[in-house]
């Protein structure tokens, strides 16, 4: 049986498409201050760290963890490098909270970033490395026929991703960190805006962003009379091979297993209902009704009507990406662990002006590759 464990702080970086003001060490450090300060912890309450990052390739820089050991404070303490692709923010956060559910350490910061602007993250996703598919299209082209097929099978109307887009920009508006933020985005503009890769228009995908995440995980003891903590009370993860006979794109096997187990662990037996605030990853607006589908939160066909009866909107049933999700900012190797993050604020009601008022459950998502690295928590204000 795993022992408690409680997210003590968060903390994250100002996104944009461009931090030329700090190094990626810097960007790091940004973030980590933060969450040590919300934790009103210092550095040697920190007995490990764990470090996520997307490809290597999106900087051109190789195990980056090495040469950025001394500023995220790892010199002399253990040191684990997650990668999984888009969803490693997620994963970051799972293996940091397993590391104190195991009893191996007290408190453990995770912290993930990413700085596109030093790179070109759209040539790193299309190249042809031997014995792998072809994509030739980065991950717009990749994951557009992938949402052809739901809107084919669930007969969603056109305008679903243009009210995702609205909802989030408008979200990451009253967001002090988001990198976009659209307070006066409409739907018509959405709508007018390039078609990049049909159905996808331009402004209904996220953004290339710098940017860095940080969070502290502590045991019961690390927690002990503080009532301001999000609890862990359930994680998982799954993996599926990109191709294979059969495969289902649209609602991929493993995001639907990787629910069912952490609905089961939470005790959760009707997740619309039962959570009350979600961070989902949309790195492209459709993808919220195709996740909803996929989680357990519609059944199959139904998540777009979710969307459109503004259940998912900030004041709806339960607000999806009140934060403004990835489509509000997108340093991809946080991206996950931003959306676990700001569920873990939602929790703490630290979430400012996009508080979802007496939010105590929280849902925290990320999901990576060609829709094949899946990781979820649920969180709760009452320890477990």
């Amino acid at each position: 049986m795993s022992l408690p464990a409680a997210v003590l702080g968060t903390g994250q970086t100002h996104h944009r498409s461009r931090r030329a003001d700090v190094s990626m060490a810097g960007l790091c450090r940004e973030a980590i201050d933060r969450a040590l300060d919300d934790a009103g912890l210092d550095w040697p309450d920190i007995d490990a760290v764990v470090l996520g990052k997307a490809p290597d390739l999106f900087e051109g820089v190789m195990m980056p963890e090495l040469a950025l050991a001394d500023a995220l404070g790892a010199t002399g303490k253990p040191l684990l490098r997650v990668h999984t692709a888009g969803s490693v923010g997620g994963s970051t956060a799972l293996v940091a909270a397993q590391h104190v559910q195991a009893g191996v350490h007290r408190r453990v910061l995770a912290v993930a970033f990413e700085k596109q602007s030093e790179s070109n993250a759209m040539w790193a996703l299309s190249i042809a490395p031997p014995f792998v598919m072809p994509v030739h299209a980065g991950a717009g082209g990749y994951f557009a026929p992938h949402v052809r097929s739901y809107i084919a099978q669930s007969g969603a109307p056109e305008h679903i991703g243009a009210m995702v887009a609205v909802k989030d920009r408008r979200a990451g508006a009253l967001n002090p960190y988001a990198h976009l933020r659209q307070a006066d985005i409409t739907l018509e503009s959405v709508q007018a805006s390039t078609m990049l890769w049909d159905p996808i228009r331009y402004d209904e995908t996220c953004p290339s962003s710098d940017g860095a995440c940080a969070m502290v995980i502590g045991d019961e003891t690390a927690a002990a009379g503080r009532d301001d903590v999000a609890w862990v009370h359930a994680t998982a993860m799954r993996t599926e091979p990109t191709q294979f006979a059969g495969r289902d794109h649209v609602s991929p096997a493993a995001g639907r297993e990787a629910a069912a187990a952490l609905w089961r662990a939470a005790g959760i037996d009707d997740p619309l209902h039962q959570v009350d605030v979600a961070e989902i990853y949309v790195p492209f607006s459709w993808f919220e009704p195709m996740w909803l589908e996929n989680l357990g939160f519609a059944e199959p066909g139904q998540g777009w009507k979710l969307t459109e009866s503004g259940a998912t909107a900030l004041g709806g049933l339960m607000p999806v990406n009140p934060s403004g999700g990835v489509l509000s900012s997108n340093p991809i190797g946080a991206s996950g662990l931003l959306r676990f993050a700001e569920a873990a604020m939602q929790v703490m009601g630290r979430a400012g002006e996009h508080q979802v008022d007496g939010a105590r459950t929280a849902f925290g998502h990320a999901y990576g590759g060609g829709s094949q690295f899946f990781s979820m928590w649920v969180l709760r204000s009452e320890k477990p």
